[in-house]
Order: structure tokens, then sequence, then C-alpha cells
């Protein structure tokens, strides 16, 4: 079984996408549709030099997603998923490339998550980090500990967790790990914490939006971010999306659960390699590959 997956905010890079415009009249269309849909020429910042402003989170998230979804869009009867995924944003992405979601609105979605997470992290500074080689258990234990808000985040690969909170509790958690026998506590060079109770603000917002969005019957199962599991009910995947920014990114547990079911072949749509390299810390026998044009 094969199953497509879409990367998350971390993957852009200046020129981004720009071969796909070049090459394919399908993805001409869509980028300069996805310009006037946002309302700016997002296509000249993604496919120029300013790897600044592309770190921009409103311009980073519809940049990743646009890549992903137009290059899924550009591969047209080859892209055959049994399962799709994606990692955060990546699962925007993976709704619209198997059908639950038209273009537009995962794109409007995802400029609305965007901007909303942006103004979560202004009105409460805080930020995430990387922890490598300690069971989850022991981090949760210890986050739980700890009078601050601190979460785990994203749960990335086995002895690889980022945990999300306020400044305050990132810097005592990053101490009592490091005690604990953490192989690196590493603070990440993020804006927020994301997957987290502090972006509340953000997901109300991203709520009434998603609660006024059409969601339809996809071509395969989804693998939310929120339970792991193969969903195919619209109501239940509009539902997950609802609370995804508040709650942790299973990724290591979703990577088991599509191996339990049958998973041999990963295909990852979009920026980088950052996916394949987890399911290869999870099981070193599948096969892994970018899509290509």
């Amino acid at each position: 079984m094969k199953a497509y997956v879409f990367p998350g905010q971390g993957a852009q890079f200046p020129g981004m996408g720009k071969d796909l415009y070049e090459n394919s009249e399908v993805a001409k269309q869509l980028f300069d549709q996805s310009n006037n849909i946002l309302g700016f020429s997002i296509t000249k910042i993604m496919f120029g030099e300013d790897a600044e402003a592309l770190k921009q989170t409103k311009v980073t998230q519809p940049a990743i997603f646009l890549h992903s979804v137009i290059l899924a869009k550009v591969l047209g009867d080859s892209f055959t998923p049994s399962m799709v995924a994606g990692h955060s944003l990546g699962e925007f992405s993976a709704l619209v490339a198997a059908g639950y979601l038209s273009f537009e609105d995962g794109l409007k979605l995802v400029s609305k998550r965007a901007i909303s997470m942006q103004k979560a992290c202004e009105k409460n500074p805080s930020t995430m980090a990387a922890v490598l080689g300690l069971e989850n258990k022991i981090v949760e234990d210890i986050c739980s500990e700890i009078d601050e808000i601190v979460v785990p985040a994203n749960y990335n690969c086995p002895g690889q967790l980022v945990i999300s909170g306020s400044v305050k509790g990132i810097n005592i958690a990053c101490e009592k790990l490091t005690k604990a026998g953490a192989r690196r506590s590493l603070k990440l060079p993020v804006g927020g914490a994301f997957h987290s109770p502090l972006m509340e603000d953000a997901r109300d917002e991203l709520e009434t939006a998603i609660n006024s969005t059409n969601f339809t019957e996809g071509i395969c199962p989804i693998y939310q971010n929120v339970t792991a599991s193969a969903i195919t009910n619209p109501v239940h995947i509009k539902e997950n999306l609802k609370t995804q920014l508040t709650s942790a990114v299973m990724w290591t547990q979703t990577m088991q659960e599509m191996i339990a079911d049958g998973l041999t072949s990963v295909i990852e749509v979009g920026p980088g390699k950052v996916l394949q390299g987890l399911f290869k810390k999870v099981d070193r026998q599948l096969q892994t590959e970018s899509a290509i044009l």
C-alpha cells in the first residue's frame, strides 16, 4: 500500500514551486489563481531569493501548501494513494490532495490558520524545543510537573519529541529534561508555542472558518494528527481539524498505524525530505521517495 505524505512548516526554501510554474500549464493557472485568492503575489515571494520574506508565517504556510497541493494536482492520474497524511500544516495539503476539500477552500483555511497563529504568537510570547533521546513518558511526566504551560507538541519519531509552551516553561523543561538524560534539549527558532493551549485564540478563529467550509468524501483514508488513525467520514475529519492547533501532532503514532495497516511505500509531496527520514526511523525497510513532476 502506498502513502502520500505532506510536509509542514520548516520545509520552505527560496525558489520553491518555480519549476512547476514554468513546466506545467495546470500549475501556472493554480499559482495565478492563488495570488488572486490571497490578495498578494505569493509567487513573487516563493520564486524569489528573499528567504526572510518566506519565513513570515502568513507566507510560509500558504507557500508550502501550494507547493505540495499543486504538485499533487500536476501528478494527475499517477497520484494514486491508498492513504494520506500531513504533518501539522501538511494535513490541510493532504485533505485537498485527497479530495476532502476544494483547492480554494483549502488555501483560504491555510491563510486564516497562518494569520491567526501569528496573532496568537504576538499576544503570548512563547516557543518550542526539540527533545532527543528520551522516552515519551519521561518527557510527558516532566512537562506535567512544571507550573507553567509546557506540553508535548510533535511526536516526530521514536526518541524525538518537540515540546511547546511559555518561554519560562520551556527553559525549565529543557533544564529538567537534560538532567533526566536527554541527549539534547534544543530550543527551536520559532515565534510561538504551536500545538499547545497558547494557540487557543487561533483555534477559535480557525474553528469559525472550518464551520463554514464544505467537506466532501475523499478518495482514500486520511490519518489525522490528533487521532493517528485512518478516517474517511468528512464530519469526523472536520471535528478533528478544529482541535489540531491546540493538540499534539501524533506523527510517530501515525507512521506506526500506517505500517500496521499494510503500508509498503511512502511518497513525500512537496518541499524537502523530512518525512521520509522520519519513516525510515520507524522502519528502515520502507521504500521512500519524493514526488517529482
